[in-house]
């Protein structure tokens, strides 16, 4: 077992973080980002308190780790993301509907055992922490039980996770299914248990409309409305197939969106995945609710379901932030996903900055998820959640940050040819959580 951490601990590398989000296209981007080349990052008792240049070293009652010439950035925030579909990441063949059949519920089934609960949890939380990502809103399975284990082993790890068990009562396996009764208790148990727990919340799992009846989707729009604080996550317009398909389950709603704002589920703690296919009003609506958009390009891509369009979310002023959404994304690699998302805009005749893009898989998500005091940024105050990483791994990556000269052209770089072979180091809360070539996930924590 490595040593606990110490009280006062400073890291020295180059630290990048924003201050504001970067408009649009901007590679300058001057006042938004935050970029301090060779500096000391003080922490103590698992909190930022400040930042120092490299030449002024903090005395010895710190703790110093020299991180010189590596980057130094908060830790990622996945916005949108499966922890039972690590079994299924990489599979073959199909779109969205026919994925959740043929690869998904079979995989989530097996979570019903509390053993393969219980080793899921810490498989799926230990693969976030050695891709970066110290952060995480999180589905569960429909098990009461998928859920206690993500919030036992994120309490253990000391991260900040938002999770909840999944609801579906129709259009699922029977297995998978559970009933409006049992699964509002089971949601309140949770709640109650887990809530405001250290660094923990809840999120009301709709999976996707079409398994849900509409006393379902009612029942959670309740435990919403009784729980002020908690979040609700769920899947909105994802495939056209899936968009056709909601509308003759609903046909009173205006649009998919519509069925969860009926439901009282559309609100400023909501994240919705994908929302690939949203018109004018969907976006207004996302708007004016204050709801968080989780894009998942690789996800998209992958599943073919098609190409979010960012600049009308972000000029109908809907917030946006980044996700992995694995199994259907290839890769938790927030960097991977980012390259991704680069690549979908340049489809639409955009270009994605770096600027931008890594704004929303850390302080962007941050606010997104009313969380900008704790994560994503190197705030005095914020909790530690910190990430080292290589500037370049291999001769390819190496050669290109030689030649790079403007800041933006090397971060740039970095996104794009980058992933978890870069990272040195995680710390979640100023504990190492992840050190090269060592997994130090089982120190002492307050759970």
């Amino acid at each position: 077992m490595a040593a606990p951490h110490p009280r006062r601990l400073a890291l020295r590398g180059d630290l990048l973080d924003f201050t504001s989000a970067p408009a649009w296209g901007d590679v300058d981007a001057a006042g938004a980002v935050r970029f301090r080349a060779d500096h000391w990052l003080l922490i103590e008792a698992g909190r930022i308190v400040g930042a120092r240049p490299g030449a002024e070293a903090p005395d010895d009652s710190w703790s110093r780790v020299d991180h010189r010439g590596k980057l130094i950035l908060p830790g990622f925030i996945d916005t949108h993301v499966h922890s039972p579909q690590l079994d299924v990441i990489a599979s073959y063949g199909t779109a969205l509907l026919d994925w959740l059949d043929t690869y998904t519920f079979p995989a989530e089934q097996r979570y019903a055992e509390a053993s393969e609960a219980d080793a899921g949890a810490s498989r799926f939380l230990d693969a976030l922490l050695a891709h970066g990502t110290t952060s995480a809103v999180v589905f569960a399975t429909v098990h009461k039980g998928s859920a206690d284990a993500l919030f036992s082993a994120a309490c253990e790890r000391g991260m900040r996770l938002i999770t909840g068990k999944v609801l579906m009562d129709r259009h699922a396996p029977p297995a998978l299914c559970d009933d409006v009764v049992q699964a509002e208790r089971d949601c309140t148990d949770l709640i109650e248990r887990w809530h405001g727990t250290d660094r923990l919340a809840y999120a009301v799992t709709v999976r996707f409309a079409p398994t849900s009846t509409p006393a379902q989707l009612a029942m959670a729009g309740r435990l919403c409305a009784t729980h002020p604080g908690i979040y609700m996550q769920t899947h909105v317009a994802e495939n056209r197939d899936e968009v056709r398909w909601v509308g003759e389950l609903f046909p009173e709603a205006r649009s998919y969106l519509d069925v969860y704002a009926r439901a009282g589920l559309l609100d400023a703690r909501g994240v919705f995945a994908h929302g690939i296919w949203l018109d004018a009003a969907d976006r207004a609506a996302l708007h004016a609710a204050g709801a968080l958009i989780a894009h998942s390009p690789s996800s998209n891509l992958f599943l073919g379901s098609g190409l979010f369009d960012w600049r009308a979310a972000e000029a109908a002023g809907v917030a946006v932030a980044v996700a992995s959404d694995v199994g259907g994304g290839t890769s938790l690699s927030i960097q991977r996903n980012l390259a991704d998302a680069y690549k979908v805009q340049a489809m639409a005749g955009e270009r994605l900055t770096a600027w931008k893009a890594l704004h929303a898989a850390t302080r962007g998500a941050a606010v997104g998820l009313g969380l900008a005091d704790e994560i994503g940024s190197f705030n005095e105050g914020c909790m530690a959640d910190v990430c080292v990483w290589d500037w370049a791994s291999g001769a390819v990556a190496e050669r290109r940050l030689d030649m790079c000269r403007a800041l933006h052209e090397k971060v740039f770089a970095w996104m794009t040819l980058s992933d978890e072979r870069n990272l040195v180091a995680a710390y979640v809360a100023g504990v190492p959580r992840r050190e090269r070539h060592l997994s130090v996930t089982n120190l002492p924590t307050p759970c």
